[in-house]
């Protein structure tokens, strides 16, 4: 068994002997990190809608605002190149990883941080346009797409999932520069949420928090004696089929035999040809939407481009009968929660 490591350079070491190290022994701090510039934007944001409380940010395993508590846990590897590397490697994405998608999720934790700065998850009106904040979290969500009730944000309709997520997602479509919301959503029953946001902020702005973090804060990186082995095969396992590489062996059992040539297309091309009619095909057996079996096509979609699978025109009923096995035994006539 591999002995966790405390090395005095991890930067600069081998991808597997970084993974040998402890998630405490990164020694990572906010000051001088890669998404230090990040946060600094964020607070200029803040003071240009006349908001003077900054909620505090540190380092944690993912993107995390705790209940009830105003501070922002930031995910550890946008500290350092070198560890987005790495969560490229181990996750086949990077959640935050350019500056535009990083700067939305701040404004949605920011969000949480601020409602729970407030307390105005307990006012009356808070709950009339968001609902009851005591609301469970599902480990599953039914998103209508296409609904004007809900401001569009982050992906899979997140505002839907929960009423405090509802609030984060319209606080952070309300608080980016040139969003335009009092156009983009000016005829949409959403604007009700954005409009009570901007009335409320520009009354409390200015005023002291009710609530302020203390103590460490829960999930800290400076505490987890975790290997980034060990947090990423923990990581793998709680995601399940939400994992990016959760199909990579069927994927790859399916069109084991196919090499490039004269027959043989790209995988991820053939299903982008043929998204249309896999998707309208395996709604019909199914019953289940073809937003969600779109969306899953295009998770597929991006793996075989990932993995450089080749395919044969005819694989396209392979192809079909794993959308409607994967569907089958994944939907529930519901949306994952992420």
């Amino acid at each position: 068994m591999t002995r966790p490591s405390k090395p005095a350079n991890w930067e600069t070491l081998p991808d597997e002997e970084i993974l040998q190290v402890r998630l405490r022994d990164l020694g990572l701090e906010i000051g001088g990190s890669a998404v230090e510039p990040c946060i600094q934007r964020l607070r200029e944001e803040l003071e240009a809608v006349g908001i003077r409380v900054h909620p505090p940010c540190y380092f944690a395993d993912e993107w995390l605002c705790p209940e009830k508590v105003p501070i922002i846990g930031i995910p550890f590897y946008l500290a350092h190149p070198r560890l987005k590397h790495i969560e490229k490697k181990m996750m086949f994405e990077v959640e935050g990883g350019t500056e535009d998608s990083c700067m939305k999720l701040l404004r949605h934790e920011c969000g949480h941080a601020l409602n729970y700065a407030y307390d105005l998850y307990k006012k009356t009106r808070w709950r009339e346009l968001f609902g009851p904040f005591s609301a469970r979290y599902l480990n599953s969500y039914y998103a209508q797409p296409y609904s004007r009730r809900f401001v569009i944000h982050l992906e899979d309709n997140y505002a839907q999932s929960h009423p405090d997520e509802d609030f984060a997602e319209t606080f952070a479509v309300w608080l980016a520069p040139n969003s335009q919301w009092q156009t983009k959503y000016g005829d949409w029953p959403v604007i009700k949420k954005l409009r009570y946001i901007d009335a409320v902020f520009k009354r409390i702005g200015g005023k002291d928090p009710l609530n302020v973090s203390e103590g460490t804060p829960p999930w800290s990186v400076s505490r987890m004696t975790s290997t980034l082995a060990a947090h990423y095969g923990r990581k793998r396992r709680v995601l399940g089929s939400e994992f990016k590489g959760f199909y990579d062996d069927s994927l790859k059992e399916l069109f084991a035999a196919k090499q490039p040539g004269l027959s043989a297309t790209k995988a991820s091309s053939l299903l982008r040809q043929n998204r249309r009619r896999i998707v309208d095909n395996v709604t019909r057996w199914t019953g289940h939407r073809k937003y969600d079996i779109h969306q899953l096509v295009n998770r597929l979609i991006l793996r075989c481009e990932g993995l450089d699978l080749h395919a044969e025109t005819h694989d396209i009923i392979a192809i079909t009968a794993l959308v409607t096995a994967i569907a089958s035994n994944t939907f529930r006539l519901s949306k994952k929660h992420h």
